[in-house]
């Protein structure tokens, strides 16, 4: 294995795809910043990282919905590592309901977790994204959040979730207009159901079996970490096997 002088920041991480996708940067030698609400096992995930082949781990227990320990996650990166050459923003949360009942506390949260958490990290994160695709300028510096199919695609039930997920991939594409040509590239990724904890509530309709596979998702943000700094990838719908494609 070739270790690497690139670092990461991964949300989400200690389960399903955040932890997947931080398993592969850690067999290709990232040092690597991973947050998540539990302390205890964001450690354990942590020691497993550096066993795989992490050059160093910096573990930050943080709730994505608090402004301050979304700051103190990329304080902690930047006093650590002092460039990024990757941010990825896996961490979501998201409630099924109709538009008819739909809750304003559970809107409050469901748009800080996946809108205001995701500007915060871009906007924190940039003057170290910038630095890091200025020292590799064929490379540049990536910026993968993931969406989900119903911020493309309509799903009845999950109007709130859709709606933050949609205007996540107004946000990313709107980065790429403004930091591409400097360099710092951006991509939402819009599965179907995956596989992960998440989707444990549909089982009785959908069961895991004919959901899209974790590594699905970990081979796409592979991928798109390998591209030059001369493509850009908006958004990438990934729908499911056996469905009309436009719908989770």
């Amino acid at each position: 294995m070739t270790k690497t002088n690139r670092t990461a920041l991964i949300t989400g991480a200690s389960r399903g795809i955040g932890l997947g996708i931080a398993d592969r940067l850690a067999r290709q030698g990232y040092s690597l910043t991973i947050t998540a609400r539990d302390a205890d096992r964001l450690n354990t995930v942590a020691d497993r990282l550096r066993e795989g082949g992490a050059v160093d781990v910096a573990a930050v227990a943080a709730d994505m919905s608090d402004a301050e320990g979304v700051a103190g996650v990329l304080a902690e990166h930047s006093r650590r590592f002092g460039v990024l050459s990757a941010l990825i923003m896996n961490a979501g949360v998201g409630y099924a309901e109709p538009v008819a009942d739909a809750s304003m506390r559970r809107f409050d949260k469901t748009f800080a977790v996946n809108l205001r958490a995701p500007l915060q990290l871009i906007q924190d994160a940039l003057p170290l994204l910038r630095t890091a695709a200025a020292a590799e300028p064929a490379r540049g510096a990536k910026v993968i959040a993931l969406s989900s199919i119903t911020g493309v695609y309509a799903e009845a039930g999950l109007s709130m979730y859709g709606a933050a997920k949609a205007a996540l991939v107004s946000l990313v594409a709107t980065l790429n207009a403004e930091e591409s040509g400097r360099g710092v590239t951006a991509t939402t990724i819009a599965p179907g159901y995956v596989d992960t904890d998440m989707s444990a509530w549909i089982h009785d309709r959908i069961p895991p079996e004919k959901m899209l596979m974790v590594n699905d998702v970990v081979e796409m943000v592979d991928s798109l970490l390998r591209l030059s700094a001369r493509a850009v990838v908006p958004n990438i719908v990934m729908s499911r096997a056996g469905t009309d494609g436009y719908r989770a």
